[in-house]
């Protein structure tokens, strides 16, 4: 149904499953004191003989937070997505029952999906010996599960749409769920990304990339560390988080709280090579997030940085600021919260982006934890270290989604006024 848009979209609720729990207002607060929630993780199989800093959603309850028969027909993927969209559900003041609208739609963004259902069925199949994989495998772990789940338990009758672009996923989804509000084809849009990745086959598959982050037992928690002198490498996360997108004069007539506006979106392809970063294409999706939300580079006070702290990535992405911004860089709030939530792949966009409503409409600026000497290629910005920075006065904010495959989503916010 196409209907003619206010061409403003508002973001009137946030919700997230993360390894600080669900409690958004927890979450922000330990985020804020730049706590780290990475820890050392022996693997169960034990074959497999591997350990990596990892986060984990550790006490997430899939059967007290969705209900049995979601959790026993779900992969872990779709019930922590599922959890924190019908949080942001509720936080926008939103009916559970009778949703029903035609116009109001999902979109959703996972780098993997269901990769722990895909590798139950190969461990049963082929080291339990059992004649045949579940017959609910292909349900469970399809990339679309999540957002097709979350469609009928809301009865959301618009689109529903799953990206799947690598550590910018959920980013894409925001961005083209900010899209399809502005060109008036839904009202509303609950849009976020979900990841589970920390099975067998994902993490060997990174850890032989060799840009995992080392660490010792005692200091687990402080082996992530973006822009740091002698940074080793990035820590997988689990977790999702999801917002309520919608057509501004809706969430007015509806008497909605709004959090703030999200303004611009920009996408670019580095065009360059398929897993090294290139600052020239993250320069032009900034640049085109900014233009649309008619921002100058002086109006935006803090960019939630990509930064996955690797040694190869971290300089590029600074460097990149610096040409975005030009005389506004050295003055420019910059953090990766990566730090303390782990790099959740496909969910890392949408984790990032909540953080980042959450600091505009709080004015305040999360920090970029176990920071303390900023290595000598990635100077040039105001980094946020030690804690987060309270009663800061900012109009604008933008989220940097960097992926493998040269693909590049930035979302710019803008206050509620």
């Amino acid at each position: 149904m196409s209907r003619s848009g206010s061409s403003r979209v508002a973001v009137t609720g946030v919700g997230l499953v993360s390894p600080f729990g669900g409690d958004t207002d927890d979450f922000f607060a330990r985020i804020m004191r730049g706590e780290s929630a990475v820890t050392l993780y022996r693997h169960p199989t034990p074959s497999a003989d591997l350990m990596q800093p990892v986060v984990r959603c550790a006490s997430f309850n899939s059967e007290q937070t969705i209900g049995r028969a979601l959790s026993s027909t779900t992969d872990r993927y779709s019930q922590l997505g599922l959890a924190a969209a019908l949080s942001a559900w509720s936080d926008a003041g939103l009916a559970r029952k009778g949703a029903g609208s035609d116009d109001y739609g999902v979109s959703w963004g996972t780098g993997v999906g269901g990769a722990l259902t895909y590798e139950k069925g190969y461990s049963d199949f082929y080291e339990r010996g059992k004649r045949r994989v579940s017959p609910l495998t292909v349900a469970l772990a399809m990339n679309n599960a999540a957002a097709s789940n979350l469609a009928i338990t809301l009865g959301l009758g618009g689109a529903c749409l799953t990206y799947s672009v690598a550590c910018a996923s959920s980013a894409v989804s925001i961005g083209e769920a900010y899209r399809r509000i502005r060109s008036g084809s839904d009202r509303l849009v609950v849009a976020g990304g979900s990841e589970a990745p920390l099975a067998l086959s994902i993490m060997l598959a990174w850890d032989a990339m060799r840009v995992v982050a080392s660490a010792d037992e005692e200091n687990a928690f402080r082996a992530c560390r973006p822009f740091q002198q002698g940074r080793t490498g990035l820590v997988l996360g689990e977790g999702a988080a999801a917002m309520v997108l919608e057509d501004w004069e809706h969430a007015q007539e509806r008497g909605a709280r709004i959090y703030c506006e999200l303004a611009g979106y920009g996408q670019s392809c580095d065009r360059s090579h398929l897993v090294r970063p290139d600052a020239g294409g993250q320069v032009r999706a900034m640049e085109a997030a900014m233009q649309e939300a008619g921002l100058s580079a002086a109006q935006v006070g803090y960019v939630n940085a990509h930064g996955t702290a690797t040694p190869e990535g971290d300089p590029i992405e600074i460097s990149a600021l610096k040409i975005a911004f030009g005389a506004s860089a050295p003055g420019l709030y910059v953090s990766s919260t990566k730090s303390m939530h782990g790099h959740l792949l496909g969910a890392a966009g949408a984790m990032e982006a909540v953080i980042t409503v959450l600091a505009l409409a709080r004015q305040e600026i999360p920090p970029t934890a176990n920071l303390e000497t900023v290595s000598a290629d990635c100077e040039g910005v105001h980094h946020v270290m030690g804690s987060g920075l309270h009663d800061v006065s900012f109009e604008a904010a933008i989220s940097n989604s960097f992926a493998f495959g040269g693909s590049n989503a930035v979302l710019a916010f803008r206050r509620a006024g």
